[in-house]
């Protein structure tokens, strides 16, 4: 396959999703099928190549989006993310109150994905700054950026899980070495980037959202609250530190066998069937219609993910890594600034963050067998690029704009700034630990 076929394929994808509204799923099907055939495989080699990426790739992430969904509606519907911020609101105090939000975000937005979180939180922010007298972006940009960041760079998010899959890279270091840049791109995409917004005076919209309402004994206590959320980045991190020291033994194989996403986020959803079901008095019938209710919520990324792994395996199989190997090389291109300049660019032209990350990965991956990166570091580099700027395609504009009730211009200033922060942070971040840390 040449370059040229390569390019004309993404093209093709941007067209089909930009111009013809057509579903991203189908897109990445479709443009598949053409990417095959017209590099010069059979129609029924080419379909051979799709289902066989649809196979491994789901076999890799499928269960472990379905989980984390199962989760995160535990962790909406009991009320433990509102008991979480409460109680890190009331020991922090007023003065630390963007701490207490980045926290909040930083602890729910882990295993629950950005939209879900954000819908969750966001009339707490409404409730702390109605009551306090606290300007709403003053602590809404510190809440949006913890999510962003959360749901961009780590593993088990959806698009950097398939990444990972496709890199064949373990999820559990790619969760250690994203939470290093995540921290400062958290901190200077919220709470330093709300400074320049203090004085923004907008108002909750009427009636755009009604929260459900708990009083104080029917949430969930803050410990178990806590601890049911981190039980699968625990478990993942155990699995990342046994294999980062290479420990060997009994229990080093438990831990890890206890760390594989698919285990970890089992566990969880179990785990919060009991601490924030029936402990709190759900019977099992109520907590299944979450888990159906779950399933159904996430059933779109499934298969937009599936296809991806569509797409990666015909450029893998049709000699895709040749042409971009000749041009990467040409230009002395770092394989982390091309992870992350692909995903940036497919993320400007699509809005969909887990559509560019996928479709990175899939022109990435041919690059990675020699080159010395780690594939941990390139899942983070495509995972960041898939932030950059977003704007006018993308949902989570329109939601910012909408939820905080400012202008279009405003949304830009605030929203599309912050995000290029977190993309930009994460590619120096993948470029420090790819000073210290080879593949």
């Amino acid at each position: 396959m040449t370059f040229v076929t390569l390019g004309v394929s993404v093209l093709l994808l941007l067209i089909l999703i930009g111009r013809f509204k057509i579903n991203a799923f189908l897109a990445l099907l479709l443009v598949s099928l053409f990417a095959g055939v017209f590099s010069g495989m059979t129609p029924l080699v080419t379909l051979q190549s799709m289902l066989k990426g649809v196979g491994d790739t789901m076999g890799s992430v499928a269960l472990v989006i379905i989980f984390g969904a199962i989760l995160g509606k535990m962790i909406e519907e009991s009320g433990a993310a509102l008991s979480i911020s409460n109680a890190l609101v009331e020991r922090l105090g007023e003065k630390r109150m963007q701490i207490a939000v980045v926290i909040t975000g930083f602890l729910v937005g882990l295993p629950m994905m950005y939209n879900a979180s954000f819908l969750v939180l966001i009339p707490l922010i409404y409730t702390m700054s109605a009551t306090r007298n606290i300007p709403l972006m003053w602590i809404g940009i510190p809440l949006s950026s913890a999510l962003s960041v959360t749901h961009g760079f780590l593993p088990p998010h959806p698009a950097p899980m398939a990444v990972a899959a496709m890199y064949k890279a373990n999820p559990n270091l790619a969760l250690l070495y994203g939470l290093i840049p995540a921290v400062p791109a958290t901190i200077l995409a919220g709470p330093v980037l709300a400074r320049f917004f203090r004085h923004m005076r907008n108002t909750p919209p009427p009636n755009l959202y009604t929260p459900k309402e708990f009083s104080r004994e029917e949430l969930p206590g803050v410990a178990v609250s806590v601890l049911t959320t981190l039980v699968p980045v625990l478990m993942m991190l155990s699995g990342a530190l046994v294999s980062l020291f290479r420990l060997e033994g009994g229990a080093a194989g438990i831990l890890r066998f206890g760390s594989e996403p698919t285990i970890a986020l089992l566990t969880a959803a179990l785990v919060s069937f009991y601490t924030l079901g029936l402990r709190r008095g759900r019977n099992m019938e109520s907590i299944m219609q979450g888990v159906n209710s779950a399933v159904a919520s996430v059933a779109m990324i499934v298969l937009i993910i599936a296809c991806g792994g569509a797409f990666k395996q015909v450029l893998l199989d049709a000699g895709a890594s040749e042409g971009i190997k000749a041009l990467t090389a040409k230009f002395h291109v770092s394989l982390i600034v091309t992870a992350w300049c692909v995903a940036a660019l497919v993320r400007i032209a699509v809005g969909s963050a887990t559509v560019a990350a996928i479709t990175a990965g899939g022109v990435v991956a041919p690059l990675l067998a020699g080159s010395g990166v780690s594939p941990e570091l390139a899942v983070l580099a495509t995972s960041a690029g898939s932030l950059m700027f977003s704007h006018v395609n993308d949902i989570g504009f329109w939601m910012f704009k909408e939820y905080y009730n400012v202008s279009v211009r405003q949304t830009f200033a605030v929203w599309t700034v912050m995000e290029t922060i977190v993309a930009v942070v994460g590619l120096a971040g993948a470029l420090a630990l790819n000073v210290f840390i080879r593949g």
